[in-house]
């Protein structure tokens, strides 16, 4: 399953001719189905066994998708609704982080009528403004000079009313894959110079941001932040498989960022690449989702 109808629209096109070319090249009988072009009511048909789900953002990764295919009693790959429901929304993953004692970086919501100076002075510049329900970076940004808070809201509520500031952690960003009950090995993520962070260029379209993996972490470390993405990620309800964001800042501390319960799986997805490093293929990744299914 497909394209769908979110601002990742592209991005999942993409990841889905991926899975989908994979999963043909082992003998599966793998069909597209997007679900801006096709009625869900096809599924009824018996024609599909089973989804596997390359939809992201929207209505195809917070547990709308989820919820039909239950009714549809129709298997499907990764999180169940609840998880995929609150992995999609930033701010309630962050307080049920918060609540279970896990770290994440101090945040402050924004509306319209919010006292922009105050919340500069809480949370100190340079602040992450973020739409709570969009992955991919979209609408999201820097703020680095003062004054400039209310302008970046806007940006950002112009993809969704619920709008996210969190305080800057400065240090290394991470990832951290999850397969089944395992985490896989970490990526260090480093946009290149000229980007003010890891965003929606540096993920999809540019070559010059640089993945190190293994992540030059100590292999405590290494251990350390994995286990906090499990924990992390069994903690919001999360299954099959997803991925975890991490920072570390300039005295090793780690802070939670974000979950996403339906990764990229594009040539410049991450998943695929921590996969490698322990030996799984794109191709066998894909059926190891898969097969979660059955």
């Amino acid at each position: 399953m497909l394209g769908g109808i979110s601002a990742e629209r592209p991005v999942s096109l993409n990841s889905g001719a991926a899975v989908l070319a994979a999963l043909s090249r082992q003998g599966v009988d793998a069909h597209a189905f997007d679900p801006a072009t096709r009625n869900l009511g096809d599924l009824i048909s018996g024609e599909f066994d089973r989804v596997f789900i390359a939809l992201h953002g929207r209505y195809g990764e917070d547990g709308c998708m989820q919820g039909a295919l239950e009714l549809l009693d129709i298997p499907y790959t990764g999180s169940g609704v609840m998880a995929s429901a609150i992995g999609m929304d930033k701010w309630r993953t962050k307080l049920l982080w918060r609540a279970a004692g896990l770290p994440t970086a101090d945040w402050d919501i924004l509306t319209a009528s919010s006292d922009f100076a105050a919340t500069e002075k809480k949370l100190g510049l340079p602040i992450f403004v973020k739409p709570a329900r969009e992955g991919s970076s979209i609408g999201m940004s820097k703020v680095i000079k003062s004054g400039t808070l209310q302008a970046a809201y806007e940006t950002a509520a112009e993809h969704d009313p619920l709008v996210l500031a969190e305080k800057f952690i400065d240090g290394a960003e991470f990832t951290v894959g999850i397969l089944g009950s395992d985490a896989l090995p970490l990526i260090r993520l480093e946009p290149a110079q000229d980007r003010a962070f890891y965003d929606f260029d540096a993920k999809y379209l540019r070559n010059d941001t640089r993945y190190q993996c293994p992540a030059g972490l100590s292999d405590t470390q290494e251990m350390a932040l994995r286990q906090l993405a499990l924990e992390a990620f069994r903690l919001i309800g999360g299954r099959g498989w997803g991925r975890v964001d991490v920072m570390l800042d300039s005295l090793g501390n780690p802070y939670l960022l974000e979950m996403n319960t339906s990764p990229g799986m594009t040539d410049h997805s991450l998943v695929p690449m921590a996969a490698r490093a322990v030996g799984l293929d794109f191709d066998a990744l894909c059926m190891k989702i898969l097969e979660q299914t059955l």
